[in-house]
């Protein structure tokens, strides 16, 4: 799994190496799933404080498509850690949906001849 890394602000930039370690451990059971992943780290209101350290987690899938996660949070710890439990807590959920037959397939293996 290739993971990008993308943040101008210098306080994220040093968490380059823990959100890279962390995303491979959340998705170490899915990582034949998403071949790329970019994080991005983001402070929204700057130097003024409050809750606007902002992670998103974008995974590129192979049968899902392109899954997004907003994290929003005090700091950047929690953001990463948050963004990342929901985004694998989604990855599983299309997985699972996926791997569900459907119900026309259903139907026809269990069909009777009436003949």
């Amino acid at each position: 799994m290739q993971v990008l890394f993308e943040s101008r602000d210098p306080e994220a930039a040093q968490l380059r190496e823990l959100a890279v370690k962390r995303l491979q451990f959340v998705l170490r059971r899915l990582h034949n799933l998403v071949p790329r992943a970019r994080v991005r780290l983001s402070d929204v209101n700057g130097p003024r404080g409050g809750v606007d350290k902002r992670c998103q987690v974008e995974l590129s899938t192979e049968g899902a498509g392109t899954v997004v996660i907003t994290a929003l949070a005090r700091d950047w710890r929690t953001a990463l850690d948050s963004a990342m439990a929901r985004a694998a807590r989604s990855l599983a959920h299309s997985w699972q949906r996926n791997q569900r037959p459907t119900r026309s397939s259903q139907r026809s293996s269990g069909q009777l001849s009436l003949g």
